[in-house]
């Protein structure tokens, strides 16, 4: 092959990204280090079919100048997580090193690695050897190499796919986490089969997707297995978002960001850019941000609870997406005059979503801890349900944002109560007032939230420590207050019943909702112990049947 024609690049694109998607699940399931983000496949095959939906708004006689510039701007814009912003990069460097070639030739195809390396590694600051950009750079040495022995195009191009792969087993070596957990670098592993199916597609092989089976040091299978990739002693927000800017200091940008966090990347030029952080003050990266421009497509994941939904298999947290649960509607409701104020609600398990109904919610949308609603969720709830105005609960501290960018692009007056749990909604309800304004049904409802105090408890997913440093080994029962961690134990009701004395002290009632692992029995018992002990303190026992945490306590 001679010549690389635009029909073939954008079907060799379109293979590469299936077979990364067939993958995803498995690369998912690697250690993701140093960068920890929960979902690295996720987050590199949303990137790529973010690509491939550009290219196909493009027209059959689109060039190779339209090809490369729907995939630069598309793998930018799609671009989730650090894995997907540097496969973001590593795309554009190759667009970039092949956008003046004439012909195919392996000269052709080492530029363009070459450019690509250069791209992907100004995008991180601190570059770490046995990750992605290790499988990158070794796999550009190969196109060199290949040039030098006087290939052509296509060999070289398969010479490059199959070193990305030998890379990729030689992780371990690098990286003394991979080796100790048994397991290869997962964006390494994702360059590789894209690399790989490209590779075949053009060539016109059988597309046969690449599997890791050795370390280059023993003959020893590597296994593809459950890792809890979630530091404590790391950040906790995996924060990103598009930001437009024409006249952005980048160095000063980044200084900023590896202030409040790590893995920091900006990448992109004036006025398109793309940035990602992990950090604890989500809020305070976007406030700098929207001081000196425009932020738009915010995503914030809590990568604790990332990891922990995929190990308990909630596919939610794995998807990032979240579905709309609408309760049932009377099928002439479009003949029904609007409510006043119709309320808007986040929840996940039967049980709250039950008691929302009952409390006049008109949609809930399913999401939570690991499942956070887009601005879109909220958009459409707005839209479904017939009132004049409605109130936001977000139930949930990540997804505020998410709820304030919907009121403020919503078709009719909306507002957020800023709720950060679901027993914050129901003090909220209890004060709605439908013969009331929109502005003091929040007012009143922001002060009756102020008054509940919340608690959670939950399982610990690996080694981590207490907010007074009490060390907490996996497995450990955990309660965590506004202050964190405060407890930790082996039992979920000794745990709870540590937590109800620092929530309830002044108050005059507890909620208690069960989750979907806790029996009723386990929850009479608890009553009965908290009745004994805070024999003034009124209980209300609800089923909750929410995922992950056993119990939600709320005190007011």
């Amino acid at each position: 092959m001679n010549k690389l024609s635009p029909q073939h690049f954008i079907q060799a694109i379109c293979a590469a990204g299936q077979a990364l998607g067939d993958k995803k699940e498995d690369i998912n399931r690697l250690n993701v280090f140093p960068v920890p983000d929960g979902d690295t496949g996720t987050n590199m095959s949303l990137t790529i079919d973010t690509v491939i939906d550009e290219l196909s708004k493009l027209t059959k006689d689109a060039n190779k100048t339209d090809i490369f510039r729907a995939v630069t701007h598309g793998s930018l814009m799609g671009a989730r997580g650090n894995s997907g912003v540097i496969t973001s990069q590593i795309l554009r460097g190759i667009c970039e090193g092949l956008k003046d070639a004439e012909g195919f030739s392996a000269e052709v195809v080492s530029a363009a690695a070459d450019r690509s390396v250069e791209v992907a590694f100004n995008a991180v600051r601190k570059p770490v050897e046995g990750t992605i950009l290790t499988v990158l750079k070794d796999s550009a040495a190969a196109a060199a190499k290949a040039v030098e022995e006087g290939v052509d195009g296509l060999q070289c191009l398969q010479a490059v796919a199959t070193e990305a792969l030998a890379s990729v087993r030689r992780t371990p070596d690098l990286l003394p986490v991979l080796k100790e957990n048994n397991v290869v670098d997962a964006g390494g592993y994702g360059l590789a089969i894209l690399l790989e199916v490209f590779s075949a597609s053009l060539s016109g092989e059988e597309m046969v997707q690449p599997t890791i089976v050795h370390y280059s040091a023993s003959d020893t299978t590597v296994a593809i297995e459950q890792i809890n990739d979630w530091e404590d002693s790391a950040y906790l927000y995996c924060t990103e978002f598009l930001f437009y800017c024409e006249s952005l200091d980048e160095e000063s940008a980044l200084n900023f960001l590896e202030s409040v966090g790590d893995c920091e990347l900006l990448v992109g030029s004036a006025p398109h850019f793309k940035v990602h952080v992990h950090t604890n003050e989500p809020g305070t990266v976007l406030s700098y941000m929207t001081e000196r421009g425009q932020v738009s497509e915010v995503h914030i994941h809590n990568m604790q609870l990332q990891s922990s939904a995929r190990e308990q298999g909630v596919t939610g947290g794995l998807t990032g997406q979240s579905s709309i649960m609408k309760p049932q509607s009377n099928d002439n409701s479009a003949h029904v005059s609007p409510k006043e104020i119709g309320y808007i609600a986040v929840a996940s398990g039967p049980g709250i979503v039950r008691i929302l109904e009952s409390q006049d919610v008109d949609y809930v949308v399913h999401g939570g801890q690991t499942m956070n609603p887009s601005t879109k969720d909220f958009i459409d709830a707005i839209d479904a349900v017939n009132a004049k105005s409605v109130i936001l609960f977000p139930n949930n501290k990540n997804i505020i944002l998410a709820a304030n960018a919907a009121v403020d692009n919503a078709s009719k007056p909306a507002a957020v109560v800023p709720t950060t749990s679901i027993p914050q909604s129901f003090s909220a309800l209890f004060v709605a007032n439908q013969e009331a304004s929109l502005d003091e049904n929040v007012e009143c409802m922001i002060e009756a939230i102020d008054q509940v105090k919340t608690a959670e408890v939950t399982t610990a997913i690996k080694k981590a420590k207490a907010a007074n440093g009490d060390p907490i080994a996996a497995g450990d029962i955990i309660g965590i207050t506004e202050k964190g961690i405060t407890s930790v134990g082996k039992e979920v009701a000794e745990v709870a019943l540590e937590l109800v004395g620092l929530i309830a002290e002044d108050a005059d009632v507890l909620t208690i909702l069960a989750g979907v692992d806790f029996s009723n029995e386990q929850l009479d018992a608890l009553n009965e112990r908290i009745n004994v002990e805070w024999p003034d303190l009124e209980t209300d026992c609800q089923r909750g049947d929410q995922p992950l945490y056993p119990l939600i306590l709320a005190a007011e």
